[in-house]
């Protein structure tokens, strides 16, 4: 495994890839259940440049999908979670419980939706940030609140601030 830390506006953001050239981390500073960074494997800056290139230009209002190669790392559960937020798109937003049903579970698996939507371990990319509460608020990114608004903020079409 190897990793890279890029910057962006969101702060500085840790990729980390496996042998096969896959994304299997994308780790915001601070972000609740991100790994010890011993576990990340060697650090090169000049690793993932595909993912390094793609966020930079999501960032810059110019890449609404990403294409990178992606390893999802979870139980069965998380990683059923996790492709489903990909077919949530651009400037969309969704609730826990609406996609507990889209994935044939009661409204009332929304929770365990959110428990494992706040484990992606690949931020941004796997859209987490797209899912609301059931209400529309802003609730539980493991990024912080204030990131999930930016984003959210960044795909409604409104400039990102920077410094």
């Amino acid at each position: 495994m190897t990793y890279a830390v890029v910057d962006s506006p969101l702060g500085p953001l840790t990729l980390v890839g496996n042998d096969a050239g896959e994304l299997i981390g994308l780790y915001l500073d601070g972000q609740r259940y991100r790994p010890e960074p011993a576990r990340f494997g060697d650090r090169d800056d000049a690793a993932l440049p595909a993912v390094a290139e793609q966020l930079d230009e999501y960032f810059h209002h110019s890449r609404t999908t990403f294409d990178v190669p992606l390893h999802l790392v979870g139980t069965p559960f998380q990683r059923t979670v996790w492709t489903a937020l990909l077919d949530i798109p651009y400037g969309v937003t969704s609730t826990y419980g609406a996609l507990a049903e889209t994935l044939g579970l009661t409204p009332r698996s929304a929770r365990a939706v959110g428990l494992a939507n706040g484990k992606n371990p690949i931020s941004i990319i796997v859209p987490c940030h797209r899912l609301l509460g059931s209400t529309g608020s802003l609730t539980g990114y493991a990024g912080g609140l204030d990131r999930k608004k930016t984003l959210l903020d960044l795909e409604r079409g409104q400039e990102l601030l920077t410094g």
